[in-house]
């Protein structure tokens, strides 16, 4: 009974430390491949507990190899946006101001009913409130509402104001995101000339940049406090 008492605390203590360094996310918050090993590890974790014949060794080995496993898949989504959007995927956009994507729809395997539990869930029981909604890698919906049913809204106040617009991420962690530099029609050049505006010497000083289709931007360098910036209107909002 003692030796049991002393193996399930050992690995209690050792899955304990694997969690640690491997973040802080919550369940809800875990890409794809973070929830695959997190299932594993609580599997692997009961054998050496409840199976006294089996060689702690053999528990701890494998829990020490996911660990290894998880940084290098981390490491990789970090370095190369493809292997980050086969990994773990990309943001799709499934509501935008003409309504529900019903492609995007079809290809997440979603349901209208789904759509509007998750935007109920966000305080928004109306499509007409929504400016976007984006289902991100790890299955959560995240909303944009219009600038009418935003909190202390505008239309309340009876101000005039713009409509909202979906900010486009141009460089993350130093390294531009094409797929979104072409939406946006912007090229490196036109991205390096604004980071150099803004005191940086190059990309990889660059923590992120976004604009959106008003053309208000956002700039912060690594290790430095972010700031907002305002540049021409985006090229497709001017068609």
């Amino acid at each position: 009974m003692l030796t049991i008492i002393i193996r399930s605390i050992l690995i209690y203590l050792i899955v304990l430390f694997v969690f640690r360094i491997m973040g802080k996310r919550q369940l809800g918050q875990m890409q794809p491949f973070e929830l695959v090993l997190t299932l594993i590890i609580a599997d692997l974790a009961t054998i050496p507990m409840a199976e006294v014949s089996v060689p702690v060794l053999h528990g701890v080995v494998p829990l020490l190899t996911l660990v290894v496993l998880h940084f290098i898949l981390t490491w990789i989504t970090k370095i190369s946006q493809k292997m980050s959007k086969l990994i773990s995927g990309k943001p799709v956009i499934i509501i935008n101001p003409k309504g529900i994507d019903y492609e995007a729809m079809k290809k997440l395997n979603l349901s209208v009913d789904d759509i509007f539990a998750a935007l109920r869930e966000s305080g928004y029981f109306t499509i007409a409130q929504v400016q976007y909604a984006i289902m991100e890698t790890n299955g959560k919906i995240s909303v944009m509402p219009k600038s009418e049913s935003a909190p202390a809204t505008n239309g309340d106040l009876k101000l005039n104001v713009e409509e909202s617009f979906l900010p486009i991420v141009l460089v993350n962690e130093g390294k531009i995101m094409k797929d979104n530099c072409t939406l946006a029609g912007y090229d490196e050049k036109m991205i390096n000339n604004i980071i150099n505006q803004h005191g940086c010497k190059n990309l990889k000083e660059v923590l992120l940049l976004s604009i959106d289709q008003a053309g208000e931007g956002y700039i912060q360098q690594k290790d430095a406090q972010g700031k907002p910036f305002t540049t021409k209107r985006l090229v497709q909002n001017e068609k």
